[in-house]
């Protein structure tokens, strides 16, 4: 059964043994806003561009998926209470970043740019799920 209880959630997730590098809880929050903001106005824009059939849809399968695994983490983590799966997860949105941002980079270069600060997130979030995984096993 999913455990939707956001205390339940929290105590859990503190209770897990983290790196000593791990940022305190209260990151995430602002640092997602402003990735989550890059990712609203670039994906819309290559959705725009799919719309108009300016790109094809295999241009734009990444990103329906980048977002579909992203979307995935918190539930994966949190309510399953499942490192592994979360891991595996945070590594989906990884490589489905990379795959975007070659795959846009010929049609708007600024779409790739702008997944920088993303890539760099993503890729320390990887890490620290790795490491919380490893740690917790």
């Amino acid at each position: 059964m999913l455990n939707f209880n956001a205390m339940d959630m929290s105590s859990w997730y503190q209770s897990l043994v983290k790196p000593s590098w791990a940022p305190p809880a209260w990151v995430f929050g602002p640092v997602w806003s402003f990735l989550y903001l890059l990712i609203l106005v670039s994906f819309f824009y290559v959705g725009f561009l799919a719309f108009k059939k300016k790109i094809s849809f295999i241009i734009l399968l990444p990103f329906l998926l980048n977002i579909v695994f992203n979307l995935l983490f918190t539930p994966l983590q949190f309510s399953l209470q499942n490192n592994v799966l979360a891991l595996l997860d945070v590594i989906l949105v990884f490589l489905t970043l990379i795959w975007a941002m070659i795959v846009i980079y010929p049609f708007a270069q600024w779409v790739t740019w702008i997944q920088v600060p993303y890539l760099l997130w993503v890729s320390f979030a990887m890490v620290l799920q790795a490491s919380i995984t490893y740690l917790n096993r």
